[in-house]
């Protein structure tokens, strides 16, 4: 009868000890479910920052039900957490979406088409910039092209711009001399 009058009466208590022990359980599982989903075709590091950022989302979504079930309203929470990363997107992303540069990263991640070390051409309209990928991101694909410049580019609009995985690297393009006399031309 005290076993079951203290659950009743804790039973937040428990709900949020166990939350908590089976925190370790559901990143486990989750990383399971990560390392069927790639099975070895990606790199450690970006297989390392992948289940970072799930391990982060998973902790958010418990912390809020916690706070659900404690009694704690969201609302006000919501109201000063959206003003905030508005106030904080509109000041350091204007031209960028941060959320949906990190959710790119994750389709990037599972869709493994585009891979560290492949030769890749993003088109946009009429022009393009290709290169090799070196490193890929949260935020961005970094590509050295074939001068040895390094190219920044966002997540989101390697995802939303046609992408050409080249079976080759391109060819360097030939510089064309042309011989100038000054007051006179040459056929």
């Amino acid at each position: 009868m005290e076993v079951i009058y203290l659950v009743a009466e804790q039973y937040k208590l428990l709900i949020t000890i166990l939350v908590i022990a089976g925190f370790p359980k559901i990143v486990t599982i989750q990383n399971r479910i990560l390392e069927n989903m790639v099975r070895g075709r990606t790199d450690p590091h970006r297989r390392y920052r992948a289940g970072l950022l799930l391990k982060i989302i998973s902790a958010f979504v418990l912390l809020c039900l916690l706070l659900i079930i404690w009694g704690i309203e969201l609302r006000g929470l919501l109201v000063v957490g959206s003003s905030l990363f508005a106030m904080l997107g509109v000041a350091l992303f204007a031209g960028w979406s941060l959320l949906s540069n990190l959710t790119s990263f994750l389709l990037l991640f599972i869709q493994n088409d585009c891979r560290v070390g492949h030769w890749v051409r993003v088109v946009d309209g009429a022009n393009f910039v290709e290169g090799r990928i070196i490193e890929m991101g949260l935020m961005n694909v970094v590509m050295e092209n074939i001068d040895g410049n390094k190219v920044i580019y966002p997540n989101n609009l390697f995802i939303v711009r046609p992408v050409m995985v080249l079976t080759k690297p391109p060819e360097k393009a030939k510089k064309v001399h042309t011989k100038r006399l000054i007051g006179k031309t040459q056929a």
